[in-house]
């Protein structure tokens, strides 16, 4: 065993045993909750940025990237495969897929045909996704982007727009609008 698959070991396991169930960052006591999943993130994800925050009770792959002062909610589950950029929110109760049941053969049971191919869910830069959203697989989220509340993300979301609902579907754009020539 290599001294990486050491590292993800040690982390995963300080992570599952005590930082998933320690308090939510923003706790009064937090007994250093924060940090302490800080520490663990570094040692299990492939890439982890500074100051970043996993809230309690968050569920990620190893194959995760995570960028600088990105944040993971409470009880989000981010599987591998997800690039989430710096800055990024990922508000409560978050879930992304980044493959799902196969289906297509009618006489086998879906439970039995196995899963599709991993496609990888990619957040850009000050993403903000808002709580029990479902972000589904192969999508690419733009820098600036904000995902409302409880919505489902099926397609790309260009840059600096929101979008909301289920599916979800553009709502405005968070860009100025073009002044008006009046002259």
């Amino acid at each position: 065993m290599n001294c990486r698959k050491i590292e993800k070991f040690i982390g995963r396991a300080l992570y599952t045993a005590i930082g998933k169930h320690m308090p939510l960052s923003g706790a009064r006591v937090s007994f250093g909750a924060r940090k302490f999943r800080q520490f663990c993130a570094h040692l299990i994800l492939d890439e982890c940025g500074d100051w970043v925050n996993i809230d309690k009770g968050a569920t990620f792959g190893d194959e995760v990237k995570l960028g600088q002062g990105a944040g993971i909610g409470a009880n989000c589950s981010i599987p591998n495969g997800v690039t989430i950029g710096d800055h990024g929110m990922i508000g409560i109760d978050v879930l992304m897929f980044t493959n799902e049941h196969r289906h297509d053969d009618l006489t086998v049971p879906m439970g039995l045909q196995g899963r599709t191919e991993t496609e990888p869910i990619v957040i850009g830069n000050d993403v903000w996704i808002g709580s029990r959203s479902l972000i589904m697989k192969g999508v690419h989220i733009g820098d600036g982007a904000i995902i409302a509340a409880g919505s489902v993300v099926t397609k790309d979301v260009p840059p600096y727009e929101i979008w909301g609902g289920n599916p979800a579907r553009f709502l405005k754009s968070r860009l100025p609008a073009k002044e008006e020539n009046h002259g």
